[in-house]
């Protein structure tokens, strides 16, 4: 008899919910986790990311509360306060998951742990133990381009414990952490250049949108180097660092940080002694079910290179111990998820944007409403939100919904409710506004 009925590589987001789920259905089950149980959502990603958001949010409430009456002396960041604060709140969170899974009676290998066979796990310490079930969960990592210097460089994993601020930073990337880095540094008074190889950023979001965030970002004082790529990174006397560009001149700065793409884990896997395919890019291929072509091993999350969101891993985990454990079939569907960018002002989108609606439905509508927020109005702030609907020209169904402006991403949230039930715009208009709000403008499009 195997020693576990499920053994999980890997304790993130959709490992750790799969391994609760299967061990609340009377599973054994055994989690390994190398570095912190919480994965990169939790301990390196979008927790710790958004609680960065929050700090360089206040830069610009401050100076806008002198307009409200409010007499704010004296405008100081201390970096090391925020960084503190929020690696508290992340160790916090690691000890709420550990807790989790302990309280669910599953096993926790604190330690490396790869493939030896269709149902044989290798653990670092040198003991192997055997499952009938094994679920890769083991994620992705910021890809490092190999280039002369990159050890001068950092990923997204080192921003939340620099020991200062840098005072001018090059991003290097066109995707949503390029943005949201690129918004942060520059709230905390960093000099920001953003680096792209083509001119397309944040592809897959409604480009109408894109090109207004551009707009206020260059109007902050981002910088943008367009078609233009980074060589080669030398480290001067002075500490100083000299990115050798090509596609524009040369840059100074203080940090350099690459944002383009992630990368699934799955190097010294043992993908290879248990059969396991893997494809081009390293991720681990599955079908529906999540299963791999070795029938007793799956994977979910960013590991299969599918979706890369944290509430999709946690589905795929679900829907995997329900179906193998919990007597309980069922499949993730992929269809109508909302995203959003945590940039300054943030943006968010559903559905399909105006540019996918013209490629694949016969005509199509849209509606857009381009207002000053009221609170921008008063504090003399000249930013613009943009909310825009995306029709199927045939049936007036609300295809995508997109926005850009202050707490886009909460008032989504709500609005994929709707497009996800197929609702038309004649139920957007029959809702009455809730005035005085930014969110009223979505049943307001005439």
């Amino acid at each position: 008899m195997a020693d576990f009925d499920l053994f999980v590589i890997g304790g993130g987001s959709g490992g750790v919910r799969a391994a609760r789920v299967a061990s609340s259905h009377g599973a054994r089950v055994a989690v390994a986790e190398e570095h912190k149980v919480g994965g990169t959502c939790v301990i390196r990603g979008c927790v710790p990311k958004k609680l960065l958001v929050y700090g360089a949010h206040f830069a610009e409430d401050l100076d806008d509360a002198a307009m409200f009456g409010w007499d704010v002396p004296q405008k100081r960041f201390d970096w090391a306060v925020l960084r503190d604060n929020v690696l508290a709140e992340v160790g916090r969170l690691e000890g709420a998951y550990t807790e989790t899974l302990t309280n669910h009676d599953v096993t926790i290998f604190k330690e490396r742990a790869t493939l030896a066979g269709p149902n044989a796990i290798q653990l670092a310490s040198g003991k192997t133990v055997t499952a009938d079930k094994i679920l890769i969960a083991t994620g992705a990592r910021p890809l490092m381009p190999e280039l002369p210097g990159i050890e001068h460089a950092i990923s997204s994993n080192e921003t939340f414990h620099l020991d200062e601020l840098p005072k001018r930073i090059v991003i290097a990337g066109g995707g949503y952490i390029a943005n949201e880095f690129a918004g942060i540094f520059h709230q905390f008074g960093s000099h920001v250049t953003l680096v792209n190889r083509t001119d397309v950023l944040l592809r897959g979001y409604d480009q109408q949108i894109v090109d207004r965030l551009i707009q206020i970002s260059i109007r902050k004082g981002i910088d943008y180097k367009f078609h233009a790529t980074i060589e080669a990174i030398e480290r001067g006397d002075d500490g100083k660092l000299h990115v050798r560009m090509t596609g524009c001149d040369d840059i100074e700065a203080d940090q350099v940080l690459f944002a383009v793409g992630r990368q699934p884990n799955t190097e010294g896997l043992g993908c290879d002694a248990a059969g396991v395919k893997v494809g081009e890019k390293g991720e681990i291929e599955v079908d529906d079910e999540n299963r791999t072509n070795v029938p007793s091993i799956f994977a979910v999350g960013d590991v299969t290179n599918r979706v890369q969101l944290t509430p999709i891993a946690i589905r795929e985990g679900q829907a995997f111990s329900d179906s193998f454990f919990g007597n309980k079939p069922h499949k993730v569907d992929y269809n109508c998820i909302p995203s959003a960018v945590f940039s300054h002002p943030p943006l968010a989108g559903v559905g399909m944007t105006e540019g996918e609606a013209r490629n694949r439905l016969g005509t199509v509508k849209t509606f857009t409403s381009d207002f000053r927020p009221m609170k921008n109005v008063l504090a003399g702030r000249n930013e613009r939100s943009l909310y825009k609907l995306v029709l199927d020209g045939e049936t007036d169904k609300v295809v995508g919904v997109h926005m850009i402006g202050p707490d886009a991403p909460e008032i989504l949230q709500a609005a994929a409710i709707a497009v996800k039930a197929g609702l038309k715009k004649s139920d957007f208009d029959a809702t009455v506004a809730l005035h005085p709000t930014m969110s009223e403008e979505l049943v307001l499009m005439r």
